[in-house]
Formats: C-alpha cells, structure tokens, sequence
C-alpha cells in the first residue's frame, strides 16, 4: 500500500469522483480505503486534470463522501495455476466457497495483462463427443473452438450445459472452468453440488458474478475466467474447457456500467461499446500450440428475438450456435433444440468425413421440406400431400422424436435413466431412418 493520494469528492451509485493531490494513477489501477485497505475503487476515466472516475467494484457502503483513498500500484489480479483447482472464487480471485484461503505463494496475474500472440496448431480439427445425438449430428464440437447455446429464458440452456458438463469434463485429459455470469444464487449451488457428486470439481475451477452482485463484478467475471484458462493453456501446456452460462449478461452487465457512467448508448439501448467488449473477452478464449481452450456459451435472447443486437453480435463471434426453441420444448422434446436454426461452421466433410456430412445435408433438407409442409397440413391434412411428401413428413417426424433424449443430470427430475450415444450410433440411427 502506497500513501494517501485523493479524497473521494462525489458519490452517484457506483460512481466515485476522486480527487487527486498529488501522482494520479492510470485507468483500470485500483484505489483502496485508508482506513479499510479491503475496499476497492477501479479508476475508469478522468474527466479533469485532477479529478478521477472510479467504480465502487463491491457497491460497499462503507465508501463515503470525504473518505481518503490511497494508491495500490496494481490492477486487479487472479491466483493461478493448480492450487485454484476444486475452488469458487469471485470476480477478484477470492475464495466463496467457504474452504481455506488461495496460499500467499500462489502466482498471481492481471486480468488485464496482453498475452503474447503464438501461433495456432496446424493440427487436424479433433472432434469432441458430447455423448448429446442432436449436438454431435448438427452442431459438432471440435476442440479449440466456440459453441454458443442460444434460447430465450425457461428452454433449458442451463441443462443443456450442465449435460455438456457431465458428458464431456469428466475426461481427465482436461480441466474444465465454468463461469456463471449473472445467474441465480440457485443454479451455481446446483453445478457445485453436481461437479462434486460425479467427481469432477477436482480438476475444475468455477468463477461466479452472480445476479446479485454489481454490474462490475458481473463485468469482470468473464475475463478473470480467461486470464486462468489462459494460464492453465501456456503455463499448464492444458487442453482447457470453459462453460459459461451466460455470455448475454456479461454484455448486460457492461451496458448497465456504461449507462451508470453516462456514455451515451448506440442500437437497441446497448453500449457503444458493445463489439470491442465482447471481442475483448472472445479473442482471450484461444487455442495457440501450448494447448486449446474450447469454450460453450450460453446465450439468453431477450423476449424470444433472434435478430436482438447483442444476439447477433455474440453470433458472429461463435463456431457453431445451437438454438432452443420454446416451439420445440412445448412439444415435450428435450433438448428443445430448432433443427432448422441450428448452424454450424464445423460441419464439412474436411471436419466430419464425408458420411456425416452427407447424412447432415440430408436431414437439412427433410427438415426444411417439413417446416413447409406443416402449414398444408394443417389447412388441408396429410391425406392431401403426394407419396414423396407424404414419406418426407414422415422421416421428419422420426428424426424429431429420435433427438429426444434423456439426460443424466435430469435424472431425478423424470425419473429416467440418462443416455449417452457415441457419434457412430447418432449416425447409424439417423441412416435407419432415411433408409
């Protein structure tokens, strides 16, 4: 702790106005309370010469008018590398889970530091299996890239992820990281219970901003969660996994900082930094020859509405997007994914082999025949459609009702038993029902 440098002068919610007396830190440097060292302010601009705008990161009320800030000389840092395995921590680094504190030896780094650029593997693309027939069919995991799960709120994008979970962290070749963004108290207690009971918090690591929290702390989440895959990646030589549920609220969360700041907002209400924040996070969340981090995005779209800004945005910025649609989940079909909408960069021959591909154009097809069908049907009934569609509508049906599957971290809720189907059998399943 350095000496005394400021006095706070203003209070709006989570916004202190500092004033400085003598050398001003740099944005992003971090102020602490004379008299409570633990309380800190983040410096976010200077709108004078003298005077700082800084940012509550906890909202404690114990930051008051008049208070004497002092400097730190540091950014926000996280510990790394394996003593945080099996841990909770917040956005600052800190353990919540109630356990032992993160040892003082333990390396630290911020969540700001510029990693150096390393060139990408020129491997083969490796596949993942989900064990999820619809997911491995449609929307192929490969390792080293990004998927996003996008649905409106009740369609089971949690599950979905906590299946994804079950099904692929458990492989003791990885570590696994989830990141809960702005999520209920609830659903992180859920994960934690569930990474203990099949055995896998061991060797994973999960970072909460929770829907309580401060925007700050909402907004900070998500990188302190790259700065450690990223260490596990270069340090570790690891193949990391990184679940985040949910990446909308990372964007939320800085859109509510930007209008607690008073910058002036751009297209649908959404900051005008929308794009750069979002790449900031994405860009970190990259495989170099140290190892690969593959990450599963979460998605919530506000009001059902594809087309939301910040849902486009994030869309962009993703490999594959599996889309849940509440249509679907209302005809008992779990996971409630929208054949039609779900797309996929990584579905090519060069990356499935030619029978998955040719299988996948295939179901493309029937499907988008079906969704034209279901209109005359209704209007006119099936007995009125030719031999050919009638076939067609048919096979659709199938193939519907065959991606209906049954979870394992859903088992004490339906009372059934969960499935897990290797790609081979997704694939000779789905040649069944063109044959």
């Amino acid at each position: 702790m350095s000496e005394f440098a400021g006095q706070i002068i203003a209070i709006r919610g989570l916004i202190c106005e500092v004033e400085f007396t003598g050398p001003r830190p740099n944005p992003k440097d971090l102020l602490a309370l004379s008299d409570n060292p633990e309380i800190l302010l983040e410096v976010s601009t200077y709108p004078n010469l003298y005077t700082a705008v800084c940012i509550n990161l906890t909202g404690s009320t114990q930051v008051q008018l008049g208070a004497h800030v002092v400097l730190t000389n540091q950014t926000i840092t996280v510990p790394t590398g394996k003593a945080v395995l099996g841990r909770v921590l917040d956005a600052l680094g800190r353990p919540i889970d109630g356990g032992p504190a993160i040892p003082a030896t333990t390396p630290r780094q911020s969540i700001y530091a510029s990693t150096p650029m390393v060139s990408a593997k020129g491997t083969k693309p490796e596949l993942l299996e989900t064990g999820i027939k619809v997911i491995d069919f449609l929307s192929p995991f490969v390792k080293g890239r990004k998927i996003g799960i996008i649905g409106g709120a009740g369609v089971g994008k949690t599950v979905l992820t906590m299946e994804l979970i079950h099904n692929i962290a458990k492989d003791d070749s990885q570590l696994a990281m989830f990141v809960g963004i702005g999520e209920r108290i609830r659903e992180g207690h859920e994960l934690y219970e569930t990474l203990q009971e099949r055995d896998i918090l061991k060797k994973a690591v999960m970072l909460l901003g929770q829907m309580h929290e401060t925007p700050a702390m909402r907004a900070l989440v998500g990188l302190s969660a790259a700065t450690i895959a990223q260490s596990f990646r270069d340090e570790e030589k690891a193949e990391v996994l990184v679940f985040i549920d949910n990446i909308y609220r990372y964007i939320q969360a800085n859109n509510e900082l930007a209008t607690t700041l008073g910058t002036m907002p751009s297209e649908g209400g959404y900051q005008a930094t929308l794009f750069s924040d979002l790449r900031r996070l994405q860009d970190r969340l990259s495989s170099n020859e140290n190892g690969s981090i593959t990450s599963v995005q979460a998605i919530y779209i506000p009001a059902d509405d594809l087309s939301d800004p910040a849902v486009q945005e994030i869309s962009q910025l993703l490999d594959s997007t599996v889309v849940l649609s509440r249509t679907v989940a209302e005809t008992g079909v779990r996971p409630a994914v929208d054949i039609i909408r779900t797309t996929s960069a990584l579905l090519t021959p060069e990356v499935v082999g030619e029978r998955h591909y040719r299988l996948a154009s295939q179901v493309q097809a029937i499907m988008q025949r079906y969704d034209s069908l279901k209109n005359t049907i209704a209007i006119i009934g099936e007995s009125e459609l030719s031999p050919e569609e009638r076939l067609d509508y048919k096979r659709a049906l199938d193939i519907i009702e065959y991606f209906n599957q049954s979870f394992f971290v859903a088992e004490d809720l339906s009372g059934r038993p969960g499935e897990y189907f290797s790609r081979e059998q997704t694939l000779q399943g789905i040649e069944e029902i063109l044959a």
